[in-house]
């Protein structure tokens, strides 16, 4: 397996969930806001025997061109969106769906940002998006997902195409689920917003901005101990420095 993280920089988020990017060779770490977070917007790319998957899709910010970022991030590795044949969505928080769609300014509509893929989401975390709204989910980002042909909606834990472990985690958000790809020997685990940074797999930390910040915590310990075990590589969508670690 090839994996790619797909960077779309560093960004400060506080109370009001609003993303305020952050230059970490510039701005000052004493300036943000008191009780703001400093954390990385981490899409991944994962090349496999099979497809070409899509890990969340970031923001949703696009280049003063009007390209969509992850879409300039995919073609700076030499991958076209038209390309991409999986899109897993971990859950729908505005930093991890913002992407799932592109704006066509000159139709006036809005469509999967990537065509040929077929997008895994949780039913009941799409349900639940719908109707909680903002602060923390944008319903435009994923409003009409429930009616597309390209979105298959998952019900529980389970495996795709024989290769891709999927299982709703909640923790984080009631119906967050976390992935395992295993090609070629290898083994690689997305935890989501569950196990987002590699000093939280090492540390008994628990988040009051987590649905049940204890679970986390209980989870990333087991994910951790299985990880080491099993030589698992983790990849963390908001670590600043380590986007990728691997056991083996």
């Amino acid at each position: 397996m090839k994996i790619i993280p797909l960077s779309e920089g560093a960004f400060t988020i506080d109370g009001t969930k609003k993303f305020v990017p952050f230059d970490t060779g510039k701005d000052d770490l004493q300036q943000r806001p008191v009780g703001s977070l400093l954390v990385e917007i981490q899409p991944f790319a994962v090349i496999t025997s099979k497809d070409i998957i899509v890990i969340d899709t970031g923001l949703g910010f696009s280049t003063p061109d009007g390209t969509l970022q992850i879409h300039q991030n995919l073609l700076n590795n030499g991958i076209g969106p038209m390309e991409v044949t999986k899109v897993l969505l971990s859950h729908l928080h505005k930093d991890h769906a913002g992407g799932i769609y592109k704006e066509d300014d000159q139709l006036k509509q809005k469509f999967l940002s990537f065509p040929n893929a077929t997008y895994y989401v949780q039913k009941a975390e799409l349900e639940f998006a719908l109707k909680k709204g903002s602060p923390s989910f944008r319903v435009s980002d994923f409003d009409g997902m429930q009616h597309s042909d390209q979105v298959v909606l998952l019900e529980g834990g389970g495996v795709l195409d024989g290769y891709i472990t999927y299982h709703v985690s909640g923790a984080h958000s009631p119906h967050h689920q976390v992935f395992w790809i295993e090609d070629s020997g290898q083994k690689v685990f997305f935890g989501g917003d569950v196990a987002p940074q590699l000093q939280q797999m090492k540390s008994r930390f628990i988040a009051k901005y987590d649905y049940d910040g204890r679970k986390c915590m209980e989870l990333r310990q087991a994910w951790w101990k299985q990880g080491e075990e099993g030589k698992w590589t983790f990849l963390f969508y908001h670590d600043i420095k380590t986007p990728v670690y691997s056991f083996v």
